[in-house]
Order: C-alpha cells, then sequence, then structure tokens
C-alpha cells in the first residue's frame, strides 16, 4: 500500500453519497467497451489500429509477464514512452497489477528520470531506446546502482528479449490472467506537477477520484463512441490523459488517434485520413494550425477539416482575438479548459454562448468544487475582482507525495489547494485567468520551475548569481529569460551546453541570457524579478541580441 494524503472520512463520503466515487479501477472503462464492442477500434497509431479487445489482449499480456518477474500489487514504476499505442498498453498492463507508474515526458532527459526515480524508488523501468537517455545503457546503469530496488527493465526497441517491450507485449504462455488492481481509494499512479519549486513533485491519484473526472469531463465534452480524438500532445499530459482525454475517449468507446506533434504539416494530414472529430491543442500550436489553415485557404481542393467539431485549447492563456479565429479558420467548435495535473477542471460548455467561450476559462466540473479567490492578506474577494485560487473537491489532491514541506505552504488547514493561478470570476461561475503567483514560467504550456533552472546555473564556477523571469512571447505566451551575474566573458552558448550536460529538457533552457553587473534586490534582500521584467520590457531589443 502507498502512503499519500487521502481525503477526510466525512468529505469520502459525502463523495461517495453524491456519485463522485463509484469503487472501480481505471480500467473499468477498457473493461466495459471490451464486453460490449470487442471489435471496434480503440487507438489508431499510425497505420496500427487496436480494437478493445486487442488492448485488453496485450495489456493482459504484459501485465502477466511483468507478475512472473515479481511484480507485485504496490509497487512502483517510472515509464517514459513517446506518443505510441505502447504507451497505453502498459499503462493498463500497469494498473491491472496494481502497479503505480509515473509517465514522465517523453521531453523529460536525465535530471527529471533521477528526480522521480528518488521519490518512487521504483522497482520497474519502461522506457524506449528512441531516447538519448536510454540509446546506451550508461544512464540505465547508474539507475539501476542508484536504485537496487530497479529490478525489472523493458525497452521499446531493443534486442535482447529478457527486455524487449515488444516481446512482453506478445508473448503469452496461454494461462488466462486475473486482473489484482490497487483498490479504488488508493493510488492508482501518479502524475507530474507543473509547479513553482526546483524538486519535480508527484501527484499521487487515486482510481476513484480521476475516474471521476473523466467521467464527468466525457458527459460535459459531449465524448460518444463515434469520438475519433486526436492526441498530438504528449500522451503524459494530464489535459490529453483526462480532460477528457484519451481515457475519456475509452470510457465512451470512442478512438484516440495518435500523431507524433501538434506540427499541422503532420496533424492536417492526420486529420483528414483518420476523420478525425476532437483535438486538443495549447495555444502556441492552434496559433500555429490557424497560420497554416489560413495561408491554405480557398486553395486547398479537399477541407482537411470535414470532420473536426470541437478543438479544446488548454495549458495556457488564450488571446480572445486567437479564439476568435478557430471557428472561422478550422470550421469546428472552440472548448477553453483550464485544469492542473492536481486535480480541478474547469471547461466553456459546448452551449455557451459565444462571450463566455471566447473570453472565459469556464466553470468546475463538479458542483462539489469548492473555490476560493483571495487577496494578498488571504481574504475572499467578491466576482469581478481578481485574486489567488484556492480550492478542495472530489477529485483534488490533499497533498504531494512526500513533500510534507511543499504540503505545508499549498494546502491550507482547510484542505484547499493553492494553485497559484490569478483569476477573475464572474457572476455565472466562469473563470478568466489573468496571471499566476508562483515562480512558475508556462513557455506554451510546458511549466518551468525557476527555481530548478537557477538551481543549476548557480551550480557553474563562473555564475554567481542567477534568476529566471519570464517574458512575453507573442508565439508562446511566456519564453524564459536568464539574468546572470558572473565572470566577465561568460556567454550564453557556454551556459546552454552547461544546462545540456546536466541533463535538463529542452524546454527548460532559457530562451535567452542577459549578463548584469548586479541584481536588483527588493527591501528583504531577495532578487528583484519585478524590476528584472521591467528591465527587459524597457529594452527587449538589447535582450535579443544576447547569445
Amino acid at each position: 500500500m502507498i502512503e499519500f494524503t487521502r481525503w477526510p472520512d466525512d468529505l469520502a463520503a459525502r463523495y461517495r453519497a453524491q456519485g463522485y466515487w463509484i469503487d472501480a479501477p481505471l480500467t473499468r472503462g477498457l473493461t466495459e467497451q471490451t464486453a460490449q464492442r470487442p471489435d471496434a477500434p480503440a487507438i489508431q497509431c499510425g497505420a496500427r489500429s487496436f480494437s478493445y479487445a486487442e488492448v485488453e489482449r496485450r495489456s493482459d499480456i504484459l501485465a502477466a509477464n511483468l507478475r512472473a518477474r515479481g511484480l507485485k500489487k504496490g509497487d512502483t514504476a517510472l515509464v517514459q514512452l513517446p506518443n505510441l499505442a505502447e504507451f497505453y498498453l502498459v499503462f493498463f498492463a500497469l494498473l491491472k497489477l496494481g502497479v503505480a507508474p509515473v509517465n514522465a515526458l517523453f521531453s523529460h532527459k536525465q535530471l527529471e528520470l533521477r528526480a522521480y526515480a528518488d521519490q518512487l524508488r521504483p522497482a520497474l523501468l519502461i522506457a524506449s531506446r528512441a531516447h538519448p537517455a536510454f540509446a546506451e545503457d550508461a544512464f540505465l546503469a547508474q539507475m539501476q546502482a542508484a536504485h537496487p530496488a530497479l529490478r525489472t527493465v523493458l525497452l521499446m526497441g531493443e534486442d535482447a528479449p529478457s527486455r524487449s517491450l515488444e516481446l512482453a507485449l506478445e508473448e503469452s504462455d496461454g494461462t488466462a490472467f486475473r486482473p489484482d488492481p490497487s483498490a479504488p481509494d488508493e493510488v492508482a499512479f501518479f502524475q507530474l506537477s507543473g509547479g513553482s519549486t526546483g524538486t519535480p513533485k508527484l501527484i499521487p491519484r487515486t482510481h476513484n477520484d480521476y475516474d471521476y473526472s473523466i467521467r464527468a469531463s466525457a458527459e460535459i465534452c459531449g465524448v460518444t463512441a463515434q469520438t475519433r480524438f486526436l492526441c498530438c500532445l504528449p500522451a503524459a499530459h494530464n489535459f490529453v490523459m483526462s480532460s477528457p482525454g484519451a481515457l475519456g475517449v475509452f470510457h465512451a468507446g470512442g478512438c484516440v488517434v495518435l500523431a507524433a506533434s501538434p506540427d499541422p504539416a503532420l496533424c492536417f494530414e492526420v486529420v483528414q485520413a483518420q476523420r478525425v472529430t476532437m483535438a486538443a491543442l495549447v495555444p502556441p500550436a492552434v496559433t500555429l494550425w490557424l497560420d497554416a489553415a489560413e495561408r491554405r485557404g480557398s486553395e486547398a481542393q479537399v477541407d482537411p477539416f470535414a470532420s473536426l467539431e470541437l478543438l479544446q485549447v488548454g495549458g495556457a492563456n488564450f488571446a480572445e482575438a486567437t479564439a476568435r479565429r478557430v471557428p472561422q479558420a478550422l470550421g469546428c467548435a472552440l472548448q477553453q479548459v483550464f485544469g492542473m495535473a492536481e486535480g480541478l477542471v474547469n471547461y466553456t460548455r459546448l452551449d455557451d454562448p459565444e462571450e463566455v467561450i471566447f473570453t472565459t476559462q469556464g466553470r468546475p466540473i463538479s458542483p462539489d468544487d469548492e473555490l476560493r479567490i483571495r487577496d494578498a492578506q488571504g481574504h475572499d474577494v467578491p466576482d469581478g475582482v481578481a485574486g489567488e485560487l484556492a480550492t478542495r473537491g472530489p477529485y483534488t489532491l490533499r497533498g504531494y507525495y512526500k513533500s510534507p514541506a511543499q504540503n505545508a505552504q499549498a494546502i491550507d488547514k482547510d484542505g484547499f489547494y493553492t494553485t497559484g493561478d490569478i483569476v477573475i470570476r464572474d457572476a455565472q461561475g466562469n473563470l478568466r485567468v489573468v496571471g499566476r503567483v508562483k515562480d512558475q514560467i508556462n513557455r506554451g504550456g510546458e511549466k518551468i520551475a525557476a527555481e530548478e533552472v537557477e538551481n543549476l546555473l548557480l551550480r557553474h564556477p563562473d555564475v554567481t548569481q542567477a534568476a529566471l523571469v519570464g517574458v512575453e512571447d507573442a508565439a508562446l505566451g511566456e519564453k524564459s529569460c536568464a539574468f546572470i551575474c558572473g565572470a566577465s566573458g561568460l556567454r550564453g552558448p557556454v551556459l546552454r551546453r552547461y544546462l545540456l550536460e546536466a541533463g535538463i529538457a529542452d524546454y527548460k533552457l532559457p530562451d535567452r541570457f542577459r549578463f548584469i553587473d548586479e541584481m536588483p534586490l527588493t527591501a528583504v534582500g531577495k532578487i528583484d524579478k519585478r524590476r528584472l521584467r521591467a528591465q527587459h520590457a524597457a529594452s527587449p531589443r538589447d535582450l535579443a541580441l544576447q547569445p
């Protein structure tokens, strides 16, 4: 049994009485659809198509093979796979075993993978030889030396049969597999926080809380057995897993269509060929799609979006002017989504007025999503006034995994999670996100903890002070600028190479470096990031000249 912070008994009883928690495993949707429509398509992955029965069969085979290798309920796993069908086959197999994985993004590198392993102490690692960290065995050997419990490794693209994920998904001994998932109110898997602190935090998600979010999302978003959902963002992202994401589509009996990236040159062909009806994007990708669609204009002989009914946009602030371009350029409805891996999800509804859809990020899933919007002194503010959002509810965490210090800051005495988002609520309950409190940069939907990058920069012998700040960017919403005090002659390419050698994910690399003689300080002696942002705003041209 994995330790985590549970909901109080009175709230747990209330959530069950209201029908939010139904005490079923997260494999429920797959199992039900396999029984009802086994031959229906569940996953389209390039030229490969997987029916519900095939997903059930393959995940059973993998689960049986892992059980034979000693994996058991209560173990943890570190998984890193790209946008391929195997991502879901592995996820369902581990759920059936009661092994709780964390799904690292494929963009994550050695630094992040070490941090997750240090927290989880996994018994199982599943990864891909296509990832630079696992192209050879050096990093894998380091991981196994540091974590004696890591006794089982499976790799996609592996030549050795004993470590081949592909073989473990295919070779069955013929005996029937009986699932033994963790209890519905126990941890099913871990999500990744995009938080503001230097250490990546893990979010324990139970079967009950996550399944409720999936079911409610699928209903709100109108997902049916006819839905063909394009997953072109990283499959491990909470947005495309459960809002309603792939799991919402499996719940309803639809089909998940996978693409490697949101590149319009790729996705337009996939949307047309696979008759995609629904897609989910972050704002920078939407802009790319809109620009590409508008360039095609009336010259296109075939409308690639003829089947597309709904585009969801979430992950970062979405400009109203861009939102209004979606129906005209893509010929589909728009739905804004504002959610977090910690729990709370908000949607504009499909029947909302255009003004709500274009100008807000919607309202919560559940009647029991409790929201408080507070000023800097912690007092509740009225509707129409900006404040920091705090929330609790039937699918919002009560505490990060093994993070007592962070939990003391993030969770108040009443169990409300403080999100760090500055929002305005209107009279109808819709939220508009207007900023962030936490020291976090939202680079096109990818969250960067400034402290993490700063700590790495400060390890460089020639850096004496470092501050990473978010600066406005028309395409991504925000980019990052590293202000550096250090030895004369220090330049951006040197620090960029240093960070890459440390194993940091590419999206966390500062977009620009700026070298200054002295850091501005606040009255209490902390680096004044407001002044740094103002300094950038006053001389953005100077920034562009920095290597």
